[in-house]
């Protein structure tokens, strides 16, 4: 029965029926695309949802939103994780609601946190270059070098945004100085930034189990 199967579905590529549970290639395939769409879609939401808790400290909140962005590099792996991340800036610059705040528009972008949500993206692809693909087995010094890669590399776009910068073509006129700057937009997010790398840390090796269990499956 398995080899007639394969025989017609090598023949006939439209084949695509099921016999006694027997998936065929085709439907497999169809299977871990969909089960990837729905991860990637899953991390946008949480990303997004993490608008909900906000924390105002002068011109740059503290929010949740970094700490999803890291985890969907560091659960989902580089491309899946940007995938998830690039989703949530895309819907946030066409105008919903999902930046801190409840914001959205693509004028946010020229805010004080417009680097920040560079950054984003950045640590969703460090983060996964340096964890890897879903495993069912991750050493736990790659997922701490992986989780501070990604909290830390946010705040180079986010830093120098906040500062100000005068480029030709992308223009920033709030001309702080960096003493101001990291003062502002870094000092204060240090405590919150390592608790809750503890906390992607410790969450990470189980939820990489089950990413690795469905899209590995």
């Amino acid at each position: 029965m398995m080899t007639k199967i394969y025989e017609n579905s090598k023949m006939y590529p439209e084949y695509k029926k099921i016999r006694k549970g027997i998936y065929l290639p085709e439907q497999n395939i169809s299977k871990k695309i969909l089960v990837r769409i729905s991860f990637i879609a899953l991390f946008a939401a949480l990303t997004a949802g993490g608008t909900f808790f906000v924390i105002p400290v002068g011109s740059v909140p503290i929010v949740l939103q970094n700490m999803f962005a890291v985890l969907s590099g560091l659960i989902l792996g580089p491309v899946m994780g940007a995938a998830a991340v690039g989703i949530f800036l895309l819907a946030g610059i066409l105008g919903f609601p999902v930046f801190s705040g409840g914001t959205g528009g693509i004028a946010v972008l020229a805010g004080p946190t417009g680097g920040y949500l560079a950054g984003y993206f950045l640590a969703a692809v460090l983060a996964g270059l340096i964890a890897g693909k879903p495993e069912y087995k991750t050493s736990l010094p790659r997922l701490i070098i992986a989780a501070a890669a990604g909290f830390i590399v946010i705040y180079i776009p986010g830093l120098i945004w906040l500062k100000g910068v005068d480029w030709g073509w992308l223009r920033n006129t709030r001309d702080l100085s960096w003493p101001q700057t990291f003062a502002g937009g870094l000092f204060p997010f240090i405590p919150g930034d390592i608790l809750k790398a503890i906390a992607a840390v410790a969450i990470t090796p189980r939820l990489r189990r089950l990413a690795a269990d469905f899209l590995n499956g």
